[in-house]
């Protein structure tokens, strides 16, 4: 009885949080997504936006879920930063399209895509995205910036499409060609920032994160990356994937916001005890291992933020505890991180505006 009592309670206050912050989400927001049958109402976060970002730029939450499981509630990680209407789109992971669409922000009006690494759950939408714009009209470029195998990832998002690009040139009459449409590019990967894009709106900066160890470095070209967008009115700074790293602390000194991820500490002793236990067994290089080694705890999270003395911590990439997503309360991160950090703690949804 008190289980269904609070579960009916949490829907409704889950309801007015989402009917107040209708309100509040940026006309700028709506508008592009009109044209692409998205447009019947606003779909706003499910918590309110607070005190409102400076004019002009935007931070929308598309996925928080961490990890390349599949979950009903979250869609995997992905953001929009919207700057006086114009959309950069940093990570893919699976769901984007949809979250595109549900947040108004639009799939049409993405040209601009940036990669943190080249994990799955962070790139799986992106042969969607891409291929969703080719046959639903777009005819101009899309580019995508990321570390090593970008390109390579953008060439065979395009080779995937190849059937129906095929078979609509020839029933349909289209005209524009996909090889030229969309583009990737590699960008290095370094202790210290190195412009990655720039343009009349956005600067965009990246070094290398703690995300891939020593030891596997050393077999592969693969690189990890953390990056700084810095607009005329904000700076915001997402981590990627990563433990705790003095690059991440350069990049984001006095950054408005520290879009960082997070494991709950439950989870990550878990984590280090299955690693010891995959390494008696003969596999020192194991997923338990990785994950305990190369993500932030809320300890990490705070330490990075306070040493950069960041005004705002936003938390992604969420790996919630024992209680899984949904039934694991928001303050557990929130109250792990003031420990070590004096500032804002904002825990993120999906479809969160910022």
């Amino acid at each position: 009885m008190t289980a269904t009592l609070n579960a009916q309670r949490r829907a409704v206050l889950n309801n007015a949080l989402a009917l107040g912050a209708c309100a509040l989400l940026p006309p700028v927001l709506a508008a592009p997504a009109r044209g692409q049958d998205a447009g019947r109402g606003v779909v706003a976060s499910t918590l309110p936006v607070r005190g409102g970002p400076g004019p002009g730029t935007w931070l929308v939450l598309l996925g928080t879920r961490g990890g390349p499981g599949i979950e009903l509630g979250r869609s995997q990680t992905a953001s929009a930063v919207v700057v006086d209407g114009r959309v950069y789109l940093v990570d893919c992971g699976y769901g984007t399209v949809r979250q595109l669409v549900a947040s108004n922000v639009g799939y049409l009006q993405v040209s601009t895509i940036f990669f943190t690494h080249l994990h799955d759950d962070h790139t799986g939408d992106l042969s969607a995205l891409l291929s969703y714009q080719w046959t639903n009209g777009k005819t101009t470029a899309t580019d995508a910036y990321g570390p090593y195998g970008t390109a390579n990832l953008i060439d065979a998002a395009v080779s995937l499409m190849h059937a129906n690009v095929e078979i609509r040139t020839v029933d349909e009459g289209r005209t524009v060609d996909p090889r030229r449409q969309f583009h990737g590019h590699d960008s290095p990967a370094s202790a210290t920032p190195v412009q990655m894009f720039k343009d009349d709106r956005v600067s965009v900066t990246a070094v290398e994160n703690t995300h891939y160890p020593a030891r596997s470095k050393a077999r592969m070209p693969h690189r990890s990356l953390a990056l700084r967008i810095d607009t005329g009115q904000r700076s915001i700074v997402f981590c990627g994937d990563t433990a705790y790293s003095a690059n991440v602390v350069g990049l984001a000194r006095g950054a408005d916001l520290f879009v960082c991820e997070v494991l709950d500490p439950t989870v990550m002793q878990q984590m280090r005890e299955r690693a010891a236990a995959a390494a008696a067994a003969g596999n020192p290089n194991n997923i338990f291992r990785h994950v305990a080694e190369t993500h932030s705890s809320p300890a990490d999270v705070a330490r990075m933020a306070t040493e950069a003395k960041v005004k705002t911590v936003v938390l992604n990439h969420q790996v919630a505890g024992p209680a899984g997503s949904l039934g694991y309360p928001v303050t557990g991160f929130i109250d792990a991180i003031r420990q070590g950090f004096g500032g804002e703690v904002i825990v993120g949804q999906d479809l969160m505006v910022l």
